[in-house]
Protein backbone atom coordinates (compact mmCIF):
# COMPACT_ATOMS: atom_id res chain seq x y z
CA UNK A 1 0.00 0.00 0.00
CA UNK A 2 1.30 3.42 -0.91
CA UNK A 3 1.57 6.27 1.56
CA UNK A 4 0.54 9.88 0.93
CA UNK A 5 3.35 12.27 1.87
CA UNK A 6 3.17 16.05 2.20
CA UNK A 7 6.60 17.67 2.20
CA UNK A 8 7.73 21.23 1.54
CA UNK A 9 10.29 23.84 2.48
CA UNK A 10 8.92 26.10 5.22
CA UNK A 11 10.03 29.04 7.27
CA UNK A 12 10.60 28.59 11.00
CA UNK A 13 7.15 30.09 11.57
CA UNK A 14 5.49 27.55 9.25
CA UNK A 15 5.00 29.33 5.93
CA UNK A 16 5.68 27.68 2.55
CA UNK A 17 5.91 31.07 0.88
CA UNK A 18 6.35 34.56 2.19
CA UNK A 19 3.92 37.48 1.85
CA UNK A 20 5.43 38.38 -1.54
CA UNK A 21 5.84 34.85 -2.89
CA UNK A 22 8.68 32.37 -2.57
CA UNK A 23 11.74 32.29 -0.38
CA UNK A 24 15.31 33.19 -1.27
CA UNK A 25 16.74 30.10 0.43
CA UNK A 26 18.82 28.32 -2.15
CA UNK A 27 19.02 24.56 -2.36
CA UNK A 28 22.67 23.65 -2.01
CA UNK A 29 23.83 20.35 -3.52
CA UNK A 30 23.77 18.55 -0.14
CA UNK A 31 20.12 19.44 0.45
CA UNK A 32 19.16 18.87 -3.19
CA UNK A 33 20.73 15.37 -3.13
CA UNK A 34 18.81 14.56 0.05
CA UNK A 35 15.52 15.71 -1.50
CA UNK A 36 16.22 13.59 -4.59
CA UNK A 37 16.80 10.55 -2.37
CA UNK A 38 13.63 11.29 -0.36
CA UNK A 39 11.49 11.35 -3.52
CA UNK A 40 13.18 8.52 -5.45
CA UNK A 41 10.51 6.03 -4.36
CA UNK A 42 7.54 8.27 -5.14
CA UNK A 43 5.38 6.82 -7.88
CA UNK A 44 2.90 9.68 -8.27
CA UNK A 45 2.88 13.40 -7.53
CA UNK A 46 -0.51 14.98 -6.83
CA UNK A 47 -0.54 18.67 -7.75
CA UNK A 48 -2.88 21.61 -7.86
CA UNK A 49 -2.55 23.80 -10.93
CA UNK A 50 -0.22 26.41 -9.42
CA UNK A 51 2.19 23.87 -7.97
CA UNK A 52 2.21 21.91 -11.23
CA UNK A 53 3.04 25.08 -13.15
CA UNK A 54 6.02 25.58 -10.81
CA UNK A 55 7.23 21.98 -10.88
CA UNK A 56 6.88 21.39 -14.64
CA UNK A 57 10.25 23.16 -14.87
CA UNK A 58 11.79 19.75 -14.08
CA UNK A 59 10.47 18.30 -17.35
CA UNK A 60 13.27 20.06 -19.25
CA UNK A 61 15.64 21.21 -16.47
CA UNK A 62 18.19 18.54 -17.39
CA UNK A 63 18.66 20.23 -20.79
CA UNK A 64 19.89 23.54 -19.37
CA UNK A 65 23.61 23.89 -20.11
CA UNK A 66 24.52 25.18 -16.63
CA UNK A 67 22.35 22.72 -14.69
CA UNK A 68 24.24 21.19 -11.77
CA UNK A 69 24.33 17.40 -11.37
CA UNK A 70 22.01 17.60 -8.34
CA UNK A 71 19.38 19.26 -10.55
CA UNK A 72 19.83 16.71 -13.33
CA UNK A 73 19.43 13.87 -10.81
CA UNK A 74 16.23 15.38 -9.39
CA UNK A 75 14.85 16.01 -12.89
CA UNK A 76 15.26 12.30 -13.70
CA UNK A 77 13.39 11.28 -10.54
CA UNK A 78 10.61 13.80 -11.25
CA UNK A 79 10.26 12.75 -14.88
CA UNK A 80 10.02 9.04 -13.97
CA UNK A 81 6.99 9.56 -11.70
CA UNK A 82 3.37 9.88 -12.71
CA UNK A 83 1.80 13.31 -12.19
CA UNK A 84 -1.86 14.06 -11.53
CA UNK A 85 -2.96 17.70 -11.70
CA UNK A 86 -6.22 18.56 -9.95
CA UNK A 87 -7.61 21.57 -11.78
CA UNK A 88 -10.93 22.78 -13.11
CA UNK A 89 -9.23 25.36 -15.36
CA UNK A 90 -6.03 23.85 -16.78
CA UNK A 91 -6.66 22.95 -20.43
CA UNK A 92 -3.63 20.74 -21.03
CA UNK A 93 -0.39 19.57 -19.45
CA UNK A 94 3.10 20.08 -20.79
CA UNK A 95 4.90 17.10 -19.28
CA UNK A 96 5.02 13.38 -19.94
CA UNK A 97 3.30 10.89 -17.62
CA UNK A 98 0.82 13.59 -16.55
CA UNK A 99 -2.96 13.75 -16.55
CA UNK A 100 -5.62 16.17 -15.34
CA UNK A 101 -8.37 15.30 -12.85
CA UNK A 102 -11.15 17.87 -12.49
CA UNK A 103 -12.16 16.98 -8.91
CA UNK A 104 -10.23 15.93 -5.81
CA UNK A 105 -12.11 12.88 -4.53
CA UNK A 106 -10.80 11.42 -1.23
CA UNK A 107 -12.29 7.98 -1.95
CA UNK A 108 -10.38 7.83 -5.25
CA UNK A 109 -7.12 8.78 -3.52
CA UNK A 110 -7.69 6.07 -0.88
CA UNK A 111 -8.25 3.53 -3.65
CA UNK A 112 -5.07 4.64 -5.47
CA UNK A 113 -3.08 4.27 -2.25
CA UNK A 114 -4.52 0.81 -1.57
CA UNK A 115 -3.74 -0.39 -5.10
CA UNK A 116 -0.20 0.99 -5.25
CA UNK A 117 3.11 -0.39 -4.04
CA UNK A 118 4.69 3.07 -4.42
CA UNK A 119 4.20 6.28 -2.48
CA UNK A 120 2.35 9.45 -3.47
CA UNK A 121 3.05 13.05 -2.61
CA UNK A 122 0.51 15.81 -2.32
CA UNK A 123 2.22 19.04 -3.25
CA UNK A 124 1.19 22.59 -2.48
CA UNK A 125 -0.58 23.87 0.61
CA UNK A 126 -4.05 24.20 -0.91
CA UNK A 127 -4.34 20.65 -2.22
CA UNK A 128 -2.54 19.31 0.87
CA UNK A 129 -5.12 21.04 3.08
CA UNK A 130 -7.89 19.11 1.30
CA UNK A 131 -5.97 15.86 1.79
CA UNK A 132 -5.35 16.63 5.49
CA UNK A 133 -9.00 17.46 6.11
CA UNK A 134 -9.94 14.13 4.52
CA UNK A 135 -7.44 12.26 6.74
CA UNK A 136 -5.43 11.02 3.73
CA UNK A 137 -1.92 12.20 4.65
CA UNK A 138 0.28 9.49 6.19
CA UNK A 139 3.52 11.40 6.55
CA UNK A 140 4.75 14.99 6.77
CA UNK A 141 8.20 16.22 5.78
CA UNK A 142 9.18 19.73 6.81
CA UNK A 143 12.34 21.28 5.44
CA UNK A 144 12.57 24.21 7.84
CA UNK A 145 14.60 27.05 6.38
CA UNK A 146 16.65 29.53 8.41
CA UNK A 147 14.24 32.43 8.51
CA UNK A 148 10.92 33.80 9.73
CA UNK A 149 8.49 34.82 6.98
CA UNK A 150 5.96 36.65 9.15
CA UNK A 151 3.09 35.76 6.81
CA UNK A 152 2.22 34.13 3.51
CA UNK A 153 0.88 30.67 2.70
CA UNK A 154 0.98 28.26 5.64
CA UNK A 155 2.16 24.63 5.63
CA UNK A 156 -0.67 23.50 7.94
CA UNK A 157 -4.20 24.83 7.44
CA UNK A 158 -6.37 26.14 10.25
CA UNK A 159 -8.78 23.69 11.81
CA UNK A 160 -6.74 20.51 11.25
CA UNK A 161 -5.45 18.52 14.20
CA UNK A 162 -3.14 15.55 13.60
CA UNK A 163 -1.17 13.48 16.08
CA UNK A 164 2.37 12.94 14.85
CA UNK A 165 5.39 10.83 15.76
CA UNK A 166 8.90 11.97 14.82
CA UNK A 167 10.44 9.41 12.46
CA UNK A 168 13.56 11.25 11.26
CA UNK A 169 15.46 14.48 11.74
CA UNK A 170 18.48 15.90 10.00
CA UNK A 171 20.42 19.17 10.00
CA UNK A 172 22.09 20.55 6.87
CA UNK A 173 25.12 22.82 6.59
CA UNK A 174 22.87 25.51 5.08
CA UNK A 175 20.94 25.76 8.36
CA UNK A 176 17.91 23.87 7.02
CA UNK A 177 16.41 21.25 9.35
CA UNK A 178 14.47 18.27 8.02
CA UNK A 179 11.77 16.78 10.22
CA UNK A 180 9.81 13.74 9.05
CA UNK A 181 6.70 12.83 11.00
CA UNK A 182 4.40 9.83 10.63
CA UNK A 183 0.72 10.24 11.38
CA UNK A 184 -0.44 8.32 14.45
CA UNK A 185 -3.71 6.55 13.66
CA UNK A 186 -5.74 5.28 16.60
Amino acid sequence: MGRLIYSMITSVDGYVSGPDGGFDWALDSQLHDFITTQFADVGTYLYGRRMYETMVYWETAHLEPDQEQAGIDYAKVWQAAEKVVFSRTLAEVSSERTRIEREFDPATIERWKAESDRDFTVDGPTLAAEAMRAGLVDEFGLFIGPGVAGGGRRFFPDGVSVELELAEDRRFDSGVMFLRYEVVRR
